[in-house]
């Protein structure tokens, strides 16, 4: 992850669009160890805690995206704000090439390649994190492990367990978890669908609502500033806070109750946003309200 950042901000190439195609294949290669570390992570977690607040751990795990959304907003904020200081640029509509500063090709580099610093600064924690008892096979090293990790008495409970062996792929898998799995999965597709999706169209959101004002009176590093703070305010009204209910409520409510709860508000409240729209962009206080 943090070779693939760092890659990212030094994508090369002789046009634009050579440049655009390494970018794309060094996202891709972010994409692949994010896609294996996010899961990862929540299983270690899962296979550290303990039955009554597993679901909290959990939780908290992918809570923490919400700091780094917050992250990421502050650290484009304070980039495009340094060279914003250091190039003034006019806006668009007074001269459409020299709202771009050349200098400002510096400014997404360096954002994706400090993308790269959390993944540096955890590196060598987590090389240090002991295996669990289902991955390590020897339950008298993991409990002394985890004692030392989580810093509480553990006792091994001798249990019965069947000794049937199946692969991946078998049909017995398919048999005991085919239908957890597809579950599972087609609903985390569901949400990223419609999660990241309006993470695509969140500049013409902002533009709609007037959080933003018109491009053509901005220049490419003041537009850049505008984003990210818009960004950053929604994550801190409403993307961490939720997260953070999450955690405090998934035990209590219980898991699939609180999805089923999720699932229902996403719904209600796109649906309500994207009907009347042009209602919306009238009446933008309850816009932002709901939409965070």
């Amino acid at each position: 992850m943090a070779l693939s950042s760092i890659a990212s901000g030094l994508s090369f190439g002789s046009s634009p669009k050579a440049v655009m195609t390494t970018l794309c294949f060094f996202r891709f290669w972010l994409g692949f160890g994010i896609g294996g570390d996010y899961p990862l992570s929540a299983t270690i977690m899962a296979e550290y805690a303990n039955k009554k607040t597993r679901g909290s751990f959990i939780a908290a795990v992918f809570a923490m995206q919400g700091f780094g959304i917050l992250g990421g907003g502050l650290v484009g904020m304070a980039v495009s704000a340094i060279f914003r200081s250091l190039y003034h640029a006019p806006p668009y509509s007074v001269d459409a090439v020299g709202s771009t500063p050349p200098e400002a090709d510096y400014v997404w580099r360096i954002i994706l390649m400090l993308g790269a610093l959390p993944a540096v600064l955890s590196y060598y924690w987590r090389m240090k994190l002991p295996e669990t008892a289902l991955v390590a096979n020897n339950a008298e090293k993991a409990r002394k492990d985890m004692e030392k990790v989580m810093q509480v008495e553990i006792t091994i409970q001798e249990t019965k367990t069947n000794k049937t062996k199946f692969g991946l792929f078998s049909k017995e898998f398919l048999r005991r978890h085919g239908l957890h799995l597809i579950g599972t999965a087609s609903t985390w597709f569901f949400v990223d669908v419609a999660y990241y999706s309006q993470n695509l169209f969140q500049k013409e959101i902002f533009s709609a609502v007037g959080w933003l004002p018109p491009a053509k009176t901005m220049s490419a590093l003041d537009e850049l500033f505008k984003i990210s703070l818009a960004q950053f305010l929604i994550a801190l009204c409403g993307t961490v806070p939720g997260y953070w209910i999450t955690v405090l409520l998934i035990d209590r409510i219980g898991r699939f109750n609180i999805q089923i709860m999720g699932f229902f508000f996403m719904t209600v409240f796109m649906l309500a946003l994207a009907i009347p729209y042009h209602h919306w962009t009238l009446n933008k206080a309850g816009f932002l309200i709901m939409y965070g």
